[in-house]
C-alpha cells in the first residue's frame, strides 16, 4: 500500500487538498527533504467537521452498540500489528526517534494501548441503573460527547494520536486529527490503516497542518471537544478559544518534573532509571524527570553515578539500532535547547557534562549533546522551564521536606518520582507532591490502565485508563417513575 502523500484523508475518504500548499518533511539527522505531503487548509477543515458533524449526527458509530465499536478497533489494532515496523521508520525518518526506541515506545505503546482501551470498553459502565429518593429509578447514560478535535505534537505523535482517537472512538464520537507539520508521515500511515479497518463514513479525518490550521479547527463552531498536547503557552491560548463557545476541552501541557532521590537510594539504579526516564527521545518527553534533587552530602556520589551513565550513551544515527540519542526535531529546537545550556553555565551552575558543541563524529543534523549540570538551584531558568532536549539538572537539598518543598515550586505539576530503599516512605513521599502523576523508585511508566495528566501549568483532564474514556462521554440521568400509573 503507497502513502498517499498528495491527497488528504477527509471523512474517511482520501480527496485532493484546498490549495497546492505542501509540507516539506526534513529528515533531522541528514537535514535534507525525505518527503513532501500535502497541506490541510480552513477549507479542509470545514470539509471535515463538517463529515464529521453529519456522521454524528445522523450516522450509525455513535448508535452502534458498544461492542460493535470494540470489534471495529480491534481490527484496526490487528493491522496496526502488521505495520508496526514500518510505522516505527517512518518516525524515526520524520522526527530522529532512535529506530530501538521509535519500535518499542513510539509505536510499540500504542499498539498495546489500543488492545488496552478495547479491554477496558468492555467493561465500562455506558448504562447503569441507580435507585432514586421519589420512588423513581435513575437511569445513568454515558453518551459521546461529539466532534473531538484531536490537536497532536511532533514529538509522541502515534502514543498521542492514539490516547486520543481510539477512547473518542470507542465512546462514539467523530474525531478530525490535526497532527504537526514535523510528523506528517505516520499519522497519514494510520489514515490507511484506519480506511481498511472499516469506519463508516465522515467518523475520521487526518489534517496535517501548521498552527493556523490548528487554531482554525479549534475555533470551528463544528466541534464539541478539544483534546490537545502541546507547550503550556499554546495550551492557554486554546483554552481561551474554547472557553468562549463553552466547548469542552483537555489539555496535556508541559512538565518540570523532579525526581526526588532519597539518603537510602542506591546511586547506579537511580542513574540508569533517569537516564531511561530522562533521555529517551533525546529528552524531547513531557514527562522526563529533568530536575534531580539529591542530598546534598551525597550529591558528588550521585551526580557521578548519573555522568557516568550519560557518558556511556551512544549518539548519533537514529536508524542505527546501537544509538540512543538521536537529534532533536529541528535546528530551532536544537538552537531553544544550545540557548539554555548558555543560560545555565552564565548562572552558575556547573557544567559535568556535554554543552553546546555537535558530539564527537556528528557532522550534520540537529544534535545535542547529554548534558548534565550540578550545583544548581530551583531559582535558575535551566531547572525552572521547560526545556524539551536532554539536559538534566542536579539540585542538592538537606532533607526531606526541602526535597518537597523544591519539587512543588514549580509552575508544573506533570509527573515526577522518588526514589529510596523504603516503599512506604517512598508513597508518603508522593503524596506530599502536587502532580497528577508520580513513580517509586521508577520514572513514571505510561500504563494503559492509570490515568495520566497534569497539574497547575501542566493542563487538566486526563488520558489513559478508563477515565480516558471519560473525558469523551457526556452524562445523562433519566429517571424513570416505578409505578407509572399513579400520579406525582
Amino acid at each position: 500500500m503507497q502513502m498517499r502523500s498528495d491527497e488528504l484523508f477527509i471523512g474517511g475518504t482520501w480527496a485532493k487538498p484546498g490549495s497546492a500548499q505542501r509540507i516539506a518533511v526534513v529528515s533531522p539527522h541528514t537535514e535534507r527533504q525525505v518527503a513532501e505531503v500535502a497541506a490541510a487548509t480552513p477549507a479542509d477543515v470545514d470539509a471535515a467537521v463538517s463529515a464529521a458533524r453529519a456522521a454524528f449526527d445522523h450516522g450509525p458509530w455513535p448508535r452502534l452498540d458498544p461492542g460493535e465499536r470494540i470489534a471495529v478497533l480491534r481490527r484496526l489494532a490487528a493491522l496496526y500489528g502488521q505495520r508496526r515496523a514500518e510505522m516505527a521508520e517512518l518516525i524515526t525518518t520524520e522526527i530522529g526517534a532512535p529506530i530501538s526506541f521509535a519500535q518499542r515506545a513510539q509505536v510499540g505503546l500504542p499498539a498495546m494501548m489500543m488492545g488496552a482501551f478495547c479491554d477496558l470498553a468492555e467493561s465500562y459502565p455506558w448504562q447503569e441503573v441507580r435507585p432514586g429518593m421519589y420512588g423513581a429509578d435513575v437511569r445513568i447514560r454515558r453518551e459521546p460527547v461529539g466532534v473531538v478535535a484531536a490537536v497532536v505534537p511532533w514529538n509522541m505523535p502515534q502514543f498521542l494520536i492514539v490516547t486520543k482517537l481510539i477512547p473518542a472512538l470507542l465512546a462514539g464520537c467523530t474525531v478530525v486529527v490535526k497532527p504537526a507539520p514535523e510528523s506528517p508521515l505516520d499519522a497519514l500511515l494510520l489514515a490507511e490503516l484506519l480506511a481498511e479497518a472499516g469506519l463508516p463514513d465522515g467518523v475520521v479525518s487526518v489534517l496535517p497542518g501548521d498552527g493556523t490550521v490548528g487554531e482554525y479547527l479549534v475555533r470551528h463552531p463544528g466541534v464539541d471537544k478539544v483534546s490537545f498536547t502541546g507547550s503550556t503557552a499554546a495550551g492557554r491560548a486554546v483554552a481561551a478559544a474554547c472557553a468562549a463557545d463553552l466547548k469542552r476541552v483537555s489539555l496535556e501541557l508541559g512538565g518540570k518534573s523532579a525526581a526526588i532521590v532519597l539518603g537510602d537510594a542506591d546511586p547506579q539504579a537511580v542513574a540508569a532509571a533517569v537516564r531511561s526516564a530522562s533521555l529517551s527521545n533525546s529528552g524531547q518527553i513531557c514527562n522526563a524527570l529533568t530536575r534531580i534533587l539529591v542530598p546534598a552530602n551525597r550529591s558528588d556520589e550521585f551526580t557521578g553515578a548519573l555522568a557516568a551513565e550519560m557518558a556511556a550513551l551512544v549518539v548519533g544515527d537514529p536508524a542505527d539500532p546501537a544509538t540512543h540519542v538521536g537529534p532533536l526535531v529541528s535546528q530551532r529546537q536544537q538552537q531553544r535547547v544550545r540557548g539554555y545550556i548558555d543560560a545555565g553555565q552564565a548562572e552558575g551552575a556547573r557544567l559535568v557534562l556535554g554543552g553546546t558543541a555537535l558530539p564527537d563524529g556528528v557532522d550534520t543534523g540537529w544534535y545535542v549533546r547529554p548534558t548534565l549540570f550540578a550545583h544548581a538551584t530551583n531559582a535558575m531558568r535551566i531547572a525552572r522551564e521547560e526545556i524539551f532536549g536532554p539536559v538534566l539538572t542536579v539540585i542538592p537539598y538537606t532533607d526531606e521536606d526541602e526535597a518537597v518543598a523544591i519539587a512543588n515550586d514549580s509552575d508544573y505539576g506533570l509527573a515526577g518520582s522518588v526514589f529510596t530503599a523504603d516503599t512506604d516512605r517512598g508513597v508518603a513521599v508522593a503524596a506530599r507532591i502536587r502532580t497528577g502523576t508520580f513513580g517509586v523508585n521508577q520514572g513514571y511508566t505510561m500504563d494503559p490502565f492509570a490515568p495520566f495528566g497534569g497539574v497547575k501549568g501542566s493542563g487538566y483532564g486526563r488520558e489513559l485508563g478508563r477515565e480516558g474514556i471519560d473525558g469523551y462521554t457526556e452524562l445523562k440521568s433519566i429517571s424513570v417513575a416505578t409505578n407509572p400509573g399513579k400520579g406525582a
